[in-house]
């Protein structure tokens, strides 16, 4: 808790480095403003809302719950053309097909997860399993991902998240696909159901559990108050998760974020995403030794207006945090979950 060590993330294969005691530094650098509390429910200029007229001027349903539409700004599209052959293996190119949706969760903008209903929040989490479902049909790999707040990119206060179905499998996919196929072949058990027995047995990283699932700040983590939602039986993908998983996960995800809010009385910024076995072809394939969980990364180090900043050292060397994984698990147990509003 004292003194600077490094850490194994066996899922990334790689370390971060834990110096606890640079939490107690003076800091005179960046504030970040607070986000605003007065958003208002329903904005016809916020391109989000119900009736609301987007960018591409198609004008939005007045949506009474979950809403899934095409991004109006994808990232990846079906049809893109294939680029030309390299004529030299340092200048190598690649297709990139996919389909980029939005969802909103919810037709108020002056609501987030933790201020929903947990009837609310299922919702979400069928349309979560239903949208990787019709997609990974077809794509191999369905990114469903949450930027909450302006400091983690969000253009518009409004609850939603963006969902990437890709014909690759990106970086992330493909290096947790790595990791977790060979602790099963080295160790005969997933990778992250013998990590969630681990964790749920010693303690000292558990932030909230229930009987189907558990949040930690993970050993390795990086971001201060970063957490890792797991589920406690072998799942492979969302939508394997059985009708009562699926309420319990809801009652999860409200208490954690709820905590989230409480630590600094903010609504807390993050980038939030689902990882679960490849899809398209591999839906055929042994893919036994992935394990589905959800990584929330957010910025905010000591309050609302102080965030972590992955700069000098992070970007040319390594990962590195402030307090350790065990403090900060602590501190965010110890919060109550009864809403700061």
């Amino acid at each position: 808790a004292e003194h600077q060590h490094v850490r194994y993330n066996p899922l990334r294969d790689d370390w971060v480095l834990v110096s606890a005691h640079r939490v107690k530094r003076p800091w005179q650098g960046q504030l970040e403003k607070p986000p605003p509390e007065d958003v208002p429910r329903w904005d016809p200029k916020n391109p989000l809302c119900p009736g609301a007229t987007r960018a591409n001027g198609e004008v939005n349903p007045k949506y009474e719950g979950t809403f899934v539409f095409p991004n109006d700004f994808p990232a990846l599209q079906p049809d893109a053309p294939e680029p030309d052959d390299s004529d030299h293996p340092l200048f190598r190119a690649a297709p990139a097909q996919g389909v980029c949706k939005v969802m909103c969760f919810h037709p108020w903008s002056d609501l987030t997860l933790p201020l929903m209903s947990l009837p609310e929040i299922r919702a979400v989490i069928d349309a979560w399993a239903e949208l990787a479902t019709e997609l990974g049909a077809s794509y191999p790999w369905v990114q469903i991902f949450e930027n909450k707040g302006a400091m983690m990119g969000c253009s518009n206060p409004h609850p939603h998240c963006q969902v990437w179905a890709s014909s690759f499998l990106p970086n992330e996919a493909r290096l947790e696909d790595r990791t977790q196929h060979q602790h099963l072949s080295q160790h005969g058990v997933p990778m992250l159901l013998e990590y969630a027995e681990q964790e749920a047995r010693r303690k000292e990283r558990l932030v909230v559990e229930n009987a189907d699932w558990l949040v930690v700040v993970p050993y390795w983590a990086t971001w201060p108050y970063q957490t890792l939602l797991l589920p406690r039986r072998h799942v492979c993908r969302l939508q394997d998760l059985s009708d009562s998983e699926k309420n319990s996960l809801a009652s999860i995800m409200q208490r954690l974020l709820i905590k989230y809010d409480n630590l600094f009385e903010v609504s807390f910024p993050y980038s939030m995403g689902w990882h679960g076995a490849p899809m398209g072809t591999y839906l055929e394939e042994d893919c036994s030794h992935w394990q589905l969980h959800a990584h929330y990364y957010p910025p905010l180090l000591r309050s609302a207006t102080v965030r972590k900043f992955m700069v000098g050292y992070e970007m040319l060397a390594q990962a590195q945090r402030d307090l350790t994984p065990e403090q900060a698990a602590e501190r965010l147990r110890s919060l109550p979950e009864v809403h700061y509003k």
